[in-house]
């Protein structure tokens, strides 16, 4: 029995979204809630799961095509009589019939099929390693490829992450059928080079790739922030070093205990936190005419994610323990590197942490996350000079920043906020203590 596989809905207002990799290819044996296909939303990447278990009989949309919510997008037969192995062939003249695909489906099912065993890697003329275009060169390194190991389809030889995907998902297909205890196929010889080479001196590629939807969502919040807002940002520094040596001192017996390391980010949102509640205004929002005090707490957390950077959201952080912030905030990063963010952890927060010190920078000026008013960045710790007590001293030193939204938050209170968490977390007694 043929069974259709259509967009579900993945989020309130969300009316598209984006087909990603396809995680089988037609005629692929599949168990019910087994992933067959990455959608991505302008929020999140979710993995799309089988309703049955079957064969996938037909893939109608390709990577890249953007698809509205209800859209059918495969189908699959029930059952395991057609898991066999074999693909499904279609009945001639039928609708998924190759007679009836159109030239662009051809093409693309020609850069997506699995590399007959005759055919060997194409390098360039003359023995050249063939030209590798940007999004390969980072499919190539990913995977741990040369490029003379993909046949390349590209025009006038050049490889596309097309190529690449076909070639890893070619390779697991043979490593899955080969017997038990099997040496594993070596890769055909090939020159090997560094990726993306250019055969002809002076030769100067450009490649267009379509913005996902996270990316574009990402750029028209941020656009908006900055058109509507009116930010400043105010910077200080930060002796680390009473964290540090308390960080170094704790750190074993608290990772015994809580099973999580001990990290700078639970301090910060520690100290955030109090100083929030000590300058409402800064945990607010403006709604039209009205300004809009909150008195919880949801802190975002800036993670770097397999789709981009991601900010899932720490609820009710003024009740949660240092274990509880660190445990949260592993999570988020594992999390966000396999695009296992859900979407409910990504909407709402009143207050945003980014930190660009674990990247190396030195200085930045963050930008709103917007309904929010403010965000604080974090950047690398650099042992400095500096002058204690009169004397020059070694110093572990980082620099923070607030951007804040100048309609709602006075330079005075964003300076007297950014001052309060730079004296917690010189003296993190005090968080302890309430002062």
């Amino acid at each position: 029995m043929s069974v259709e596989l259509r967009v579900p809905e993945v989020g309130e207002s969300i009316t598209e979204v984006q087909i990603g990799a396809w995680l089988k290819s037609e005629g692929d044996r599949v168990e019910r809630d087994e992933a067959l296909v990455e959608i991505e939303s302008d929020k999140a990447t979710l993995e799309l799961p089988a309703p049955v278990a079957g064969t996938l009989s037909r893939v109608i949309h390709k990577r890249g095509d953007i698809v509205k919510v209800g859209d059918l997008i495969a189908e699959l037969i029930e059952g395991r009589a057609a898991g066999n192995g074999a693909k499904a062939e279609p009945k001639p003249g039928s609708k998924g019939s190759p007679a009836n695909e159109p030239a662009a489906g051809a093409a693309h099912a020609t850069a997506a099929a699995p590399l007959p065993p005759s055919a060997a890697p194409v390098a360039a003329r003359g023995g050249a390693v063939p030209r590798v275009m940007p999004a390969a060169q980072r499919a190539l390194a990913d995977a741990g490829l040369a490029a003379g190991e993909v046949h390349a389809t590209g025009p006038g030889g050049r490889i596309l992450k097309e190529d690449v995907l076909a070639h890893v998902s070619t390779m697991g297909a043979k490593a899955a059928a080969a017997p038990a205890g099997a040496p594993s196929p070596s890769p055909s010889p090939g020159p090997i080079a560094a990726p993306g080479a250019p055969s002809d001196a002076g030769e100067r590629l450009e490649e267009a790739v379509p913005m996902s939807p996270m990316r574009i969502r990402i750029a028209e919040r941020l656009k908006d922030a900055q058109n509507t807002a009116a930010l400043l940002t105010t910077v200080n520094e930060i002796d680390m070093a009473a964290v540090v040596a308390l960080r170094e001192e704790l750190r074993e017996p608290f990772q015994e205990r809580y099973g999580v390391k001990l990290g700078f980010m639970s301090f910060f949102v520690k100290a955030t936190v109090d100083a929030l509640m000590r300058y409402p205004q800064v945990n607010g929002e403006i709604r039209e005419r009205e300004i809009v005090y909150k008195n919880y707490y949801d802190i975002g957390i800036a993670v770097g994610g397999g789709k981009g950077l991601l900010v899932p959201v720490l609820r009710n952080a003024e009740r949660l323990s240092f274990a509880e912030i660190e445990t949260a905030i592993s999570d988020f990063g594992a999390r966000a590197q396999q695009n296992k963010i859900t979407l409910d952890e990504l909407q709402g927060g009143t207050f945003t942490i980014s930190n660009g010190g674990v990247y190396g920078s030195l200085l930045s000026t963050p930008i709103v996350n917007p309904p929010q008013s403010a965000i604080l960045g974090l950047h690398a710790i650099q042992k400095r000079p500096v002058a204690v007590n009169d004397q020059v001293v070694i110093r572990p030193m980082m620099y923070v920043a607030v951007t804040y939204d100048h309609r709602l938050i006075d330079g005075r209170e964003s300076v007297a906020f950014l001052k309060l968490i730079k004296d917690l977390i010189e003296r993190p007694t005090r968080m302890l203590l309430g002062l």
